[in-house]
């Protein structure tokens, strides 16, 4: 039977924001959790998320990082633990929404000096 999560992730409160991931069990690092996002051109940004990628919350010292899939067509990014992370513990990773890069005629540089500092 499909499951949208694999078995030791669950939905739950997050103090972060809205909803989160928590582990189940411990989870040692290294863990592929899963496919976040699968690269789409026809999808906004270019890439459609699935549910493991609507759930994790961002954090400035996660237990997890996305990796990039290149060895798969389409490209895939997935979840993996970058520490281990504890029974009840959320599951984090540091992302930011917005690609300053790309904003047309603005000069990102002083913003990008500030993320590298503050993130």
């Amino acid at each position: 039977m499909y499951s949208p999560l694999p078995e030791n992730l669950e939905i739950r409160e997050s103090e972060i924001h809205g909803h989160g991931l928590f582990a189940r069990v411990r989870i040692p690092t290294g863990t592929v959790l899963g496919v976040t996002h699968v690269e789409d051109e026809r999808f906004t940004h270019g890439w459609i998320r699935t549910p493991l990628g609507g759930f994790y919350n961002h954090s400035n010292l996660p237990n997890c990082e996305l990796v990039r899939d290149l060895s798969s067509s389409p490209e895939r990014k997935v979840l993996k633990t970058a520490r281990p992370v504890q029974e009840g513990q959320e599951i984090t990773c540091r992302y930011t929404i917005w690609d300053i890069g790309e904003l047309d005629g603005v000069d990102s540089t002083p913003a990008r000096k500030l993320i590298d500092i503050y993130i």
